[in-house]
Parts: C-alpha cells; sequence; structure tokens
C-alpha cells in the first residue's frame, strides 16, 4: 500500500467551532494527522507528498464533483470577508437560506449562508491553502492505484464526506472521498464509495445521488438523533439513473462492534449488485467509543477484522481518511485496521 500526505493540510487549522450554540475546541486539527502518521509508520508505511496543490489536473476534477460558484467562493470568501467593516477573522456566517433560497446573493454574508450548511466549518486566511493540499493527497492516492498500486491511503484533513456539490459542513469543505471516485472513474467504469464514518456521507450521497456509475453506500449512527440529522435514511435509494445505486443502514446510537461488522456485511451484499471494478473507502475511525463525538462503541480490536473485510473485496482499492479525532485510541485504531487490512491482502 502507498501513503499519500501534505503538510499543507496544517495551514487549515480551526481553534474553535459552535457546539450546542457555545464555542468549543476544534478536534479538527493539525495533531489529528500527527496521531494518523504515527499510525502508519507502526504499519511500515511511509509517506509520500502529493503533486504542488492547485493544479489545473486538480480544479479540473473538483469541477466535476463540485459546482464552480462553490469553488471560486472556497478560494476567494476569507478576503472578501475580511474586507467587511468589522468582520471576524474566520468566516463563519450568521444567516442560513432555511428551507431553500431562490436567490443566490452577490453579498459574502449572504454567500457564506447559501454555502456553509453549518458552523463547524470557519475559514481561516490560510485554510483554502490546507482545503487543497487535503483533496490533492486524496487525488495522487487514486492516481498510484490507477498506475497500478493494489491500494493506498489518503491521510486527508479537513475530511471531506459532508461536503457536497456547493455545501461545507461537519469540518468538510471539498469531498475528498468523491475527488478518488471521480479520478478512479477515468479508468474504471463502476466504482463503489463504502462509507465507514461514524456519521452519513451526506455530501457523497448528494453528488452521486442521480448517476448510475458510482455506487454509494454508508453506514452511521441513525440521524434522526445525530449529525448530519437530515440525511442518512433507509428509504434514501437514488433517483433517476442513479435509482438502487445509494445504500444507507443507520445504526442505533450507541451500537457496538459486533452490530457494526454485522452490518457491514449487508452494507457489502447490497453492492454486490452493482458489481464495482473498483472501490472507496470513506474511512472513518469515529465510531471509536472514546470518540469525543461518539455515538457508536467499537473498540480498537474492531478495527483489525473491518480492515480485513474490507481487504476481501479484492478490488483496486483507495482508503480516504475522514473522520476520527483526537484520543489516546486514535493511532491505535488506524493501526489496527492497516494490520488486518494488510494481512488479508497477503492472504489472498
Amino acid at each position: 500500500m502507498r501513503y499519500f500526505y501534505s503538510a499543507w493540510q496544517d495551514r487549515h487549522a480551526p481553534e474553535t467551532f459552535l457546539l450546542r450554540g457555545a464555542p468549543a475546541p476544534s478536534p479538527e486539527g493539525p495533531v489529528r494527522a500527527e496521531l494518523l502518521s504515527r499510525a502508519i509508520a507502526v504499519a511500515g508505511g511511509r509517506l509520500e507528498a502529493p503533486e504542488a496543490a492547485g493544479t489545473p489536473r486538480l480544479r479540473e476534477r473538483l469541477a466535476r464533483i463540485h459546482t464552480s460558484r462553490y469553488l471560486t467562493f472556497l478560494e476567494t470568501i476569507h478576503a472578501r470577508w475580511q474586507a467587511l467593516p468589522g468582520a471576524a477573522e474566520r468566516v463563519a456566517p450568521n444567516v442560513h437560506p432555511t428551507g431553500g433560497g431562490h436567490h443566490y446573493p452577490e453579498h459574502p454574508i449572504g454567500q457564506a449562508g447559501w454555502h456553509m450548511h453549518d458552523m463547524a466549518c470557519p475559514i481561516g486566511a490560510d485554510s483554502f491553502a490546507g482545503i487543497l493540499a487535503s483533496a490533492a493527497s486524496a487525488e495522487a492516492a487514486a492516481g498510484a492505484v490507477l498506475d497500478g498500486a493494489d491500494a493506498a491511503y489518503a491521510l486527508c484533513r479537513p475530511p471531506g464526506h459532508h461536503a457536497g456539490p456547493e455545501r461545507a459542513g461537519g469540518f468538510c469543505f471539498l469531498n475528498n472521498s468523491a475527488l478518488a471516485a471521480s479520478v478512479l472513474r477515468e479508468r474504471f467504469a463502476r466504482v463503489a464509495i463504502v462509507d465507514v464514518d461514524l456519521h452519513h456521507g451526506n455530501g457523497t450521497q448528494d453528488i452521486f445521488y442521480a448517476r448510475g456509475d458510482v455506487w454509494t453506500g454508508s453506514l452511521h449512527a441513525d440521524p434522526s438523533g445525530f449529525y448530519p440529522f437530515f440525511w442518512g435514511g433507509a428509504d434514501e435509494r437514488g433517483e433517476g439513473e442513479g435509482l438502487e445505486c445509494n445504500l444507507n443502514i443507520p445504526l442505533s446510537i450507541g451500537s457496538d462492534g459486533s452490530i457494526f461488522l454485522d452490518a457491514l456485511e449487508r452494507l457489502l451484499n447490497g453492492m454486490q449488485a452493482f458489481a464495482p471494478e473498483a472501490v472507496v473507502i470513506a474511512l472513518g475511525l469515529d465510531a471509536h467509543k472514546d470518540d469525543p463525538l461518539a455515538g457508536l462503541s467499537l473498540e480498537t480490536a474492531d478495527f483489525m477484522p473491518l480492515g480485513a473485510r474490507l481487504a476481501t473485496l479484492e478490488l483496486p482499492c483507495v482508503l480516504v481518511q475522514e473522520g476520527g479525532y483526537p484520543t489516546a485510541s486514535l493511532a491505535h485504531n488506524l493501526a489496527a485496521l492497516l494490520r488486518g487490512f494488510h494481512a488479508a491482502r497477503t492472504d489472498t
């Protein structure tokens, strides 16, 4: 397996986000990359830097999954925000078009509300450079698979699976897993995305909901009582050409590893009729019982069979890091998953 990470991701380093109406320390910061890098070293991996972010090729690939006005917004909003009288250092909207808006605004405040779904994704002066570097890492991992690697891992932060065609939310700005799938589609006719993050991959679902060439499946805490709340139900199956190409399996809050792994079997069984030629794993580690955003109760030991089962798909595979936040267990969780993945790939 090849591993990719850009140190430029550290340029996005939000100090706080809004939690239950109050500022709270953001768990999505550079320390995540430090902890995950340790796990990769334990697994015997070596991090490779992607080519410089912001290349025309990356921009063209991002334009396949995000709207042009959203990409322009991410790149320009901080400077335009700072030009406002009395503006805070970080972009954080105070108005949202709840229920759907009819007019796309010109004003920076209106655009921030339009494109930023919640208050967990403030944008600082250097954020866009870090966000692009995260996407470039996913692009490089998918490119390695196109070049013949059996599997590749992208250490991405900020994560991406809550980012829709023109919406940021849940710490996510650019959808790294969707980007990886889009790159794989340059060679493979059918690509699957298997999301095992604690939270539903609502942005990924939105991007591919009406497409029949990318199957999306998500295993997550039941959104009736958990973020992202408004998406992730079992009745969401896709539409148009994408009908039956989307599968959600919501789990009761607090479900343990046994329940999680059983549900994974149902998710993968549901994928089989699609017959994918390659797979992206949207890899969350936040289903662990100690995660600060805890909603499920997996143990570290559960991540080893999880990795092994994903490896037995025997498909070209890109693992894209999604959630999983700083605890004493985070590095151990990734190390366990990688051990399971490598052992199963070696045995097949």
